[in-house]
């Protein structure tokens, strides 16, 4: 395949809840799909959007013009279909999937799971109790494109469905502890109580993630993150 890494970015979700589109969401002055396309392209060669539509998709490319976006052809299947999308459209072995609805990504805990998926078609951060964390993990792009296309023809909407069909590293969330003491980089945003604690704990930590963030453009890595592989 052509490009060392790759990131899928599922973009569609509509945000009920939270009384916005997710991807369109603004923290600290940037849209959260900016903020998510920003913090993947540190530690991939290559950044997919996937839209729900092709509305939506055509919104998208205005605001992340570096990133490549494509749209989800099956509507009603969520991520299941957009994982699948994403999946096919992706040029490398190896692909971040995440959700733009993470404002604490942290390029070192991505990077971790990209070494840990080396042997396996998926490795997914795991809790105690069983609880997994599908949209933050890194998949092998064909089997994990094949699964969700026969969980799509079986009709079958969860994302537990494909993963039931790949050999698959849960991944003790406190392994990456070491590099997320708070496992912030998990937390997601849902409701507006959510979104009102996440300002909060960027305040606490001094970040802006607003105007004057340099934007790097997909597989352009910082040197730190690289030399740390």
């Amino acid at each position: 395949m052509g490009s060392l890494r790759s990131s899928v970015i599922l973009a569609g979700g509509a945000g009920r809840r939270i009384g916005s589109e997710k991807a369109f969401l603004e923290f600290f002055g940037v849209t959260m799909i900016e903020r998510t396309v920003e913090v993947v392209g540190e530690v991939a060669d290559e950044v997919v959007v996937v839209a729900r539509d092709a509305d939506q998709a055509e919104r998208l490319r205005k605001v992340v013009p570096e990133a490549r976006v494509v749209a989800d052809p099956v509507r009603g299947f969520g991520p299941v279909a957009g994982l699948a999308a994403g999946m096919e459209a992706a040029g490398s072995e190896f692909v971040l999937a995440v959700g733009c609805d993470l404002p604490f990504l942290n390029p070192g805990v991505v990077n971790l799971l990209f070494d840990l998926a080396g042997g396996h078609d998926a490795a997914v951060p795991a809790r105690e109790g069983g609880l997994i964390e599908p949209l933050h993990a890194v998949y092998r792009a064909d089997p994990m494109a094949r699964a969700c296309r026969e969980a799509l023809a079986a009709g079958e909407r969860r994302i537990r469905g494909p993963l039931g069909a790949l050999s698959v590293r849960n991944v003790p969330v406190d392994i990456l502890r070491p590099l997320d003491p708070q496992l912030l980089s998990l937390y997601n945003l849902n409701t507006e109580e959510d979104l009102a604690e996440a300002r909060r704990i960027e305040e606490v930590r001094g970040g802006g993630g607003g105007p004057g963030r340099r934007r790097r453009r997909p597989g352009q890595r910082s040197k730190p993150l690289r030399e740390s592989r």
